[in-house]
């Protein structure tokens, strides 16, 4: 049986899924207190081994240790809190089953970036014929088109970089994306397409990503490119 270190996962949300997995139980399904004390076991034997924890890990061990007591409650007392309290325990199957499906697409990503590896471009001397060529349909823009631009902004950016560690209680969501990029082009009717990507974190990129395919599906944007190989924008449809 392989044996995981700290380092092996992205953040808590991902060692937490694969406790969830270890333990063979369903998102939807989560023991709190069994996966409560798999995940503190788990920062304690770290910790033991002299392993450096992240504050994002200490953060989420606090909220399950805090999600414990409120289960272990009296019955009566923890129904009178739910009538003015979120459930955090809903919440946090929330979070997993979104984060989930951000793993999903990051892996899905990878694949296309595996796959594009197998082409061969053409030579530079033959490229400059279809540099001021326009494009036949520039409203029709496909994602590996979105895809490409977005290769080109991770490499300028060193995405592969460690990032500095933050404390965050709340993971972004598709649709707090999709509402910030609505704000945005409600003050500006045209926006580059890289300029959203002000984070350039894994569920940073491909919330945005996929909160601009949405937008793209449901005709609320357009996606706009002048030439072959030139900035896509993305245009408000009123």
């Amino acid at each position: 049986m392989n044996k995981f270190l700290i380092g092996d996962f992205e953040g808590p949300l991902d060692l937490l899924l694969h406790l969830i997995k270890q333990s063979k139980m369903d998102i939807s399904e989560i023991k709190i207190v069994e996966i409560t004390e798999q995940y503190i076991n788990f920062i304690k034997e770290m910790e033991e081994m002299n392993l450096d924890i992240a504050s994002e890990y200490l953060v989420t061990a606090s909220e399950l240790i805090e999600m414990k007591s409120r289960y272990l409650l009296p019955k009566q007392t923890k129904e009178e809190n739910d009538e003015y309290e979120e459930n955090p325990e809903e919440e946090l199957k929330r979070r997993l089953l979104e984060y989930q499906k951000y793993k999903e697409s990051v892996n899905e990503l990878r694949i296309l970036e595996n796959n594009r590896s197998s082409y061969f471009t053409k030579t530079p001397e033959k490229r400059e014929q279809y540099t001021t060529e326009k494009l036949e349909n520039t409203e029709n823009l496909t994602p590996y088109d979105l895809l490409k631009a977005l290769e080109k902004l991770l490499e300028r950016k060193e995405y592969t970089k460690p990032l500095n560690t933050k404390i965050t209680k709340k993971e972004l969501s598709v649709n707090d994306r999709v509402a910030k990029i609505r704000d945005v082009l409600k003050k500006q009717k045209r926006v580059d397409f890289l300029s959203l990507f002000e984070s350039i974190t894994r569920p940073y990129v491909v919330v945005t990503f996929l909160g601009i395919l949405e937008m793209a599906k449901n005709k609320e944007i357009l996606l706009k490119q002048d030439n072959n190989f030139d900035t896509i924008i993305l245009e408000r449809v009123d």
